[in-house]
């Protein structure tokens, strides 16, 4: 069944790149440099939730309610600030300009590894590939930097198709930019609900990247790692 395969696709965030240090340091470390002094840890948690207040008022960047990513991040970016105890809104401002424009860096992602190796196996092995991610615009900017962006025809994210996995809609967009029926198609992901099961549901083949057994995941759908892909497609 594995070789009418003739599209993949591939979530990014822990499945392809990951940040390089958690994101509380890369924030405590931009405050630093202007002399505020926060807590790592403090800013983590702070985060946690003002991204999860954000998600649940303005899902998918807020799209609907007019907002957009830079805007969104921005007032995640702020409102984290304020919960971990920083009040200056001159230097939140700041912060949150300077912290939009680091995470487009390859000094913030890296590539996980196996990652290069494997997209270019799949890519030898004649599929064609594909980027289909709960991500912002910043996306195609970030690949590029991280040299992943070549080994895809498109980038597909949820900002770029108004709606968000698990929603079939993305994953239907994401078959008609390659020009493959679901059944043609594999998307690989970290995530059960948004990637494994959505897939799926859009009848699609799809792979679980997990470091150990899922239960209700048939252990042929795991991948312990990228590197176990090439192996499960040349059956």
């Amino acid at each position: 069944a594995m070789l009418r395969l003739r599209l993949l696709t591939w979530d990014v965030k822990d499945t392809l790149l990951r940040l390089r240090q958690p994101l509380g340091e890369s924030y405590a470390s931009e405050a630093r440099a202007l002399g505020v002094q926060v807590r790592p840890e403090a800013l983590g948690q702070a985060f946690r939730e003002a991204y999860g207040a954000q998600q649940r008022c303005f899902p998918n960047y807020g799209l609907a309610q007019g907002l957009g990513s830079q805007r969104w991040w921005g007032d995640v970016v702020k409102q984290t600030f304020r919960l971990a105890g920083v009040h200056d809104e001159h230097v939140i401002t700041w912060l949150a300009e300077s912290l939009y424009r680091d995470f487009c860096s390859a000094r913030t992602w890296e590539v996980l590894p196996g990652a290069e190796e494997t997209l270019r196996g799949c890519r030898e092995r004649g599929f064609r590939m594909g980027v289909m991610s709960n991500f912002d615009r910043r996306l195609e900017q970030i690949l590029s930097q991280c040299n992943l962006r070549h080994h895809f025809e498109f980038v597909l994210t949820s900002e770029d198709a108004g709606v968000a996995k698990p929603d079939r809609k993305i994953f239907e967009q994401a078959l008609r930019l390659g020009g493959v029926r679901p059944e043609q198609a594999a998307h690989v992901g970290d995530d059960y609900a948004r990637d494994y099961r959505a897939a799926r549901a859009a009848g699609m083949h799809s792979f679980l990247l997990a470091g150990a057994a899922q239960p209700g995941v048939p252990t042929e759908h795991i991948l312990p790692s990228l590197s176990h892909l090439l192996a499960l497609i040349d059956t």
